[in-house]
């Protein structure tokens, strides 16, 4: 049976958190490891100041190292944003980059905004960027793994497979959550019990930080306002059907 999607709503929620965040909610569920299901750290938010964004992965991979080989296939601007459609909600960009290490920039500003205007919230990819005043100025947060003032021999391979970028497997429909700490994956059987979850998670850690933003702060009631933390934790943990650990 096919998980449906997120209601708007929903989606809405979870954008109003950042991405640790959602990180700290999924652990609680105990579905993958704490080490699964997040980008390393080859995957930087090319706007830190932009907020968080939540989509679904429309992937492609591309090379930009060598010229167009005699009769080969390659897929279009075109193709890609008519696959859009086959997606749930709003699609989040997500290139591979076949070439190590990245000869050229993945994307730039057309790129963006056509991709903005068919939909598209973000664009991640395991290459480069560029035109980043440009694409700034579009509002459309990117993610990339450093900057390339050249587009190459840019040329896309495929669309709608599975990729790996930053260390993650990414399948078409794979829904994101992404920031300037980074992106992660949201199993899609439990995104909308983390997306209502994660007020809870905040509120929580809101004892420890209202307390030590309080000033003077004692270590032994330190330790109780951390026990209660983690009995908050622990509570919302056993109450979303998994084991929490403080």
């Amino acid at each position: 049976m096919t998980t449906p999607p997120l209601s708007p709503a929903d989606l809405a929620l979870l954008r109003q958190y950042d991405t640790p965040t959602i990180c700290n909610v999924i652990e609680l569920f105990n579905v993958r490891t704490r080490t699964d299901g997040y980008m390393d750290r080859r995957i930087r938010a090319c706007f830190p100041e932009m907020p968080a964004v939540v989509g679904y992965a429309s992937t492609a991979t591309i090379r930009t190292a060598l010229p167009r080989a005699e009769g080969s296939s390659y897929k279009s601007l075109d193709e890609q944003v008519q696959a859009f459609a086959v997606l749930p909600g709003p699609p989040i960009v997500v290139f591979q980059d076949l070439d190590d290490p990245p000869a050229a920039a993945t994307f730039g500003e057309i790129m963006c905004a056509t991709y903005q205007a068919f939909g598209a919230v973000a664009l991640i990819t395991s290459g480069a960027a560029r035109d980043l005043d440009q694409v700034h100025r579009l509002h459309f947060p990117a993610f990339s793994n450093g900057v390339i003032c050249s587009h190459g021999y840019s040329r896309t391979l495929a669309i709608h497979e599975p990729v790996h970028v930053g260390g993650l497997g990414i399948y078409p429909g794979d829904l994101l959550h992404a920031d300037a700490n980074g992106v992660t994956t949201i199993p899609h059987e439990i995104a909308s019990e983390v997306a209502h979850a994660a007020s809870e998670y905040v509120a929580a850690e809101a004892v420890i930080l209202d307390y030590v933003k309080a000033g003077a702060p004692d270590p032994e009631r330190f330790s109780q306002v951390r026990q209660e933390f983690v009995r908050r934790i622990a509570e919302l943990g056993e109450r979303i059907g998994g084991r929490a650990g403080a």
